[in-house]
C-alpha cells in the first residue's frame, strides 16, 4: 500500500518519501547581496530527511525582490552560496529544488534597483502594507509591463534555472500563486492587459505558459515544477471564476510533461473548514502528473491524501519550521515542537536552527 513513507519519482527526481518541505520565506540571506549563507545551509541540511525540500521563494531577477533578505539567483555569489546549500543536503541524503520567483507589485521602491517603482500586469495599487528595511510602508502602484519587456522577463526565469542547476539544485518550481508575478497574470482582478496576455484564461495563462516552456527547454521538463493557490487571496487578489481559469491552467501543463504540480490549497493559513469551495479533485482528475497538495494538512489528514490517491504528496511548512525531524516524529508517534511566530521573518539562529530535534 502506497503512504507517506513510500519512495516517490517526481520526473528525474527521486524521492525516499512524500513528506516535501513547502517553500517558506525565512528572510535570512546575507547582506549585502542577498547571499544565501552557512546559516542557511544548516537550516536546509536538519530539513534533508523529507521526500523534497522545495526552496524558499528565491528572485530571479534585482527587480523580483519584495522583501528584506530574500536570496537571489542572479549574482555569481548568490549561486556560490546556494552551491554550498545543495552540497549539505545532498551529502545529507536529501534533494532539493529551487522555487523561481518574481514578486511583481508586491514590493517597494525601497526594495527595487535605483528605486523605479514595482512591475505588474496593469498599473492596479494592492490594498496593504510591505515590510521594507525601515518598516512597513504602503504598497504604491506598480508600473504595467509592456508587451515587448515579456520576452526579457521570461529569459530571466530561464537564466535563473540554469543558475539553479549550476549551484547543484535537483530542479525548480516556477512560482505561480500566493498573489506574485505570474498569479498577478492569472488572476481577473490584477490582469486587465488588452494585448495577447490579457483578456480572457487563455491570455491571462499565456505567460505561465511560456515560463514554463522555455524553462524546460533550457533544464529538461522532468527537473520542473510549478506552483498554483487558486483561492488564495494574499497580496489583495482574486479572480472572478477561479474554478474555470485553473482548470484550464491544469489542462494546459498537461502537455508539459512537468515533474510535479504543487497546489496551495484554501486561503492562507485558515484551516481546512474555513477554505474558499473550490473543486481540488477536478483539478486532479484533469492532471495526468504528479500532484503535490498543502495547506493545513496533520499527520493524518496527509496519510489519508496519499493513500486514497487524492495526491501523491504533500507538502508541510510550519510544522517542519519547528520540527526538523518531522518525518521521525510521523514515524514514531512523537508530539510536536511549539512554532515561535516571533522568529518566522527575524532572529537568526533563533526560531530558526534551533529547534529541538529527537535525537537531542
Amino acid at each position: 500500500m502506497t503512504d507517506l513513507f513510500s519512495p516517490l519519482r517526481l520526473g528525474a527526481i527521486e524521492l525516499a518519501n512524500r513528506v516535501v518541505m513547502s517553500p517558506l520565506t525565512r528572510c535570512r540571506a546575507s547582506l549585502p547581496g542577498n547571499v544565501p549563507n552557512a546559516l542557511m545551509a544548516e537550516y536546509y541540511r536538519q530539513r534533508a530527511s523529507v521526500g523534497l525540500i522545495i526552496s524558499e521563494a528565491t528572485p530571479v531577477c534585482p527587480e523580483g525582490h519584495g522583501y528584506p533578505r530574500t536570496p537571489g539567483i542572479h549574482t555569481e555569489e548568490q549561486v556560490a552560496g546556494w552551491r554550498k546549500i545543495t552540497a549539505d543536503v545532498h551529502d545529507a541524503g536529501g534533494k532539493i529544488v529551487l522555487q523561481l520567483w518574481h514578486v511583481g507589485r508586491i514590493s517597494h521602491p525601497d526594495l527595487q534597483p535605483g528605486g523605479i517603482a514595482p512591475v505588474a500586469p496593469s498599473a492596479i495599487r494592492p490594498a496593504g502594507q510591505v515590510y521594507t528595511f525601515e518598516g512597513p510602508k504602503d504598497y504604491v502602484t506598480p508600473r504595467a509591463l509592456e508587451t515587448d519587456e515579456i520576452p526579457g522577463l521570461i529569459a530571466d526565469y530561464v537564466r535563473a534555472a540554469r543558475n539553479a542547476m549550476s549551484a547543484g539544485f535537483d530542479g525548480v518550481e516556477v512560482h505561480a500563486g500566493n498573489g506574485y508575478l505570474l498569479d498577478q497574470f492569472l488572476r481577473s482582478s490584477t490582469n486587465r492587459r488588452s494585448d495577447r496576455y490579457g483578456g480572457g484564461k487563455e491570455g491571462r495563462a499565456r505567460l505561465l505558459l511560456e515560463v514554463l516552456e522555455q524553462v524546460a527547454g533550457a533544464i529538461g521538463a522532468d527537473r520542473v515544477g510549478v506552483r498554483l493557490s487558486p483561492v488564495t487571496p494574499f497580496g489583495d487578489i482574486r479572480d472572478d471564476d477561479p474554478q474555470a481559469t485553473f482548470e484550464y491552467v491544469v489542462e494546459q501543463l498537461n502537455g508539459l510533461g512537468l515533474a510535479f504540480l504543487d497546489i496551495l490549497q484554501g486561503t492562507g493559513g485558515a484551516p481546512m473548514e474555513e477554505w474558499e469551495p473550490f473543486d481540488y479533485a477536478r483539478l486532479r482528475a484533469i492532471y495526468r502528473g504528479n500532484l503535490i497538495l498543502n495547506n493545513g494538512y496533520g499527520y493524518t489528514a496527509a496519510m489519508a491524501a496519499v493513500e486514497s490517491g487524492a495526491a501523491d504528496a504533500i507538502a508541510f511548512g510550519r510544522l517542519l519550521i519547528a520540527n526538523p525531524d518531522l518525518v521521525e516524529r510521523f514515524r514514531r508517534g512523537k508530539p510536536f515542537n511549539p512554532l515561535d511566530y516571533d522568529t518566522l521573518y527575524a532572529g537568526e539562529e533563533k526560531g530558526y536552527t534551533d529547534y529541538p530535534s529527537l535525537a537531542g
